[in-house]
């Protein structure tokens, strides 16, 4: 193997660990088994892997900062994404400047003006939708800028996710063959493109390979919080629907609990399967059945991709490089076996 085609990803993969496990070797932040240490550091000496050297590299004539627009610093979801991050800027010895921006474009577009005038060398942006503003702003900024768990529809900002598509139509084949046929779909703002051009269209994709049609009354658009997914339960329940397809973890918490109030049996009765895999997802009883996603990975992979193209290590072509990560999916208690 190339010692400079040498990633984190292959010595995690080499070593039979996670990324997380490879950072904290290098990074020494924490705790790992000697016998575990030890496997690492031999394939990392055995594959040549050295990331110190691009960091030496990169800090010549620049900040070593990158700026993290993070939409909301208290969900699981981008908080697992941005640990990732971190941990590999740690790694290649860089500085991070994390924002909350709220998923607001106004104020997306101050934060992403602030990171500017702190002289940022790269921004991991994650956000709910790349408007033609925030890509006019992209553009002017004339750093690179690479999207972590974000879609751009244009294509025009490399970026880091899952096959949001193939998921939801995954899990909602599932939820068919266990002899559903009234299925939710329950999602964020469908104005988003990562709503309504992969999670929508993958399943819909399900329904239609399944012969079933489509109905708008079992597609429930919400802001994608608790109180949102409480407030329609009822209506769900109403609509003597079988099963639902959620994409947000608490949304999909707050539908569950109110099957649960109203003594709906899960899954005899009601089958529901989410997105995220966070925390919440195995702290809910019953335990969620989910999708999941190598969160940390996501983060991780794209903080190493904003390394390249900052290092001059990819080339003009860089906005080609939308990384599709594997996802799974994991069966708990909210889906029949």
């Amino acid at each position: 193997m190339n010692k400079q085609n040498v990633t984190i990803y292959d010595v995690a993969r080499e070593s039979g660990v996670s990324m997380a496990t490879v950072s904290r070797v290098v990074n020494g932040t924490s705790n790992v088994r000697p016998s575990t240490k030890k496997k690492v550091m031999d394939v990392i000496d055995k594959l040549n892997y050295r990331p110190n050297e691009v960091a030496r590299g990169l800090a010549s004539k620049r900040t070593t900062t990158v700026g993290v627009i993070i939409p909301d610093v208290t969900n699981n979801y981008f908080a697992s994404l941005a640990r990732g991050i971190d941990d590999i800027a740690a790694m290649y010895k860089y500085n991070i400047i994390l924002a909350n921006s709220d998923g607001k474009e106004q104020k997306e577009l101050k934060v992403i003006n602030t990171l500017l005038s702190k002289q940022v060398d790269g921004i991991i942006f994650m956000g709910n939708e790349i408007t033609p503003l925030i890509r006019k702003s992209f553009k002017n900024a004339n750093i690179p800028i690479v999207l972590a768990g974000s879609v751009d529809s244009k294509k025009t900002v490399p970026s880091v996710n899952i096959d949001y598509k193939k998921a939801i139509e995954n899990v909602t084949c599932e939820l068919i063959k266990h002899n559903n046929n009234k299925i939710a779909f329950v999602s964020g703002d469908l104005r988003h493109s990562i709503n309504a051009d992969h999670r929508l269209k993958g399943y819909c994709e399900a329904l239609k390979k399944n012969n079933l049609k489509y109905n708008s009354d079992y597609v429930f658009e919400t802001n994608e919080s608790y109180k949102d997914g409480y407030s329609i339960g009822k209506d769900i329940f109403s609509k003597n629907i079988e099963a639902a397809v959620v994409t947000d973890d608490s949304l999909a918490a707050g539908i569950l609990n109110w099957m649960n109030d109203h003594n709906v049996s899960i899954p005899n009765q009601f089958e529901i399967i989410t997105s995220n895999d966070t925390q919440i997802a195995d702290m809910m009883r019953p335990k969620m059945s989910s999708i999941t996603q190598p969160l940390y990975d996501i983060g991780a992979v794209a903080m190493r991709l904003l390394t390249k193209i900052m290092n001059g290590d990819i080339d003009d072509d860089y906005k080609e490089h939308d990384i599709l990560l594997q996802y799974g999916v994991i069966n708990r208690e909210t889906t029949k076996k």
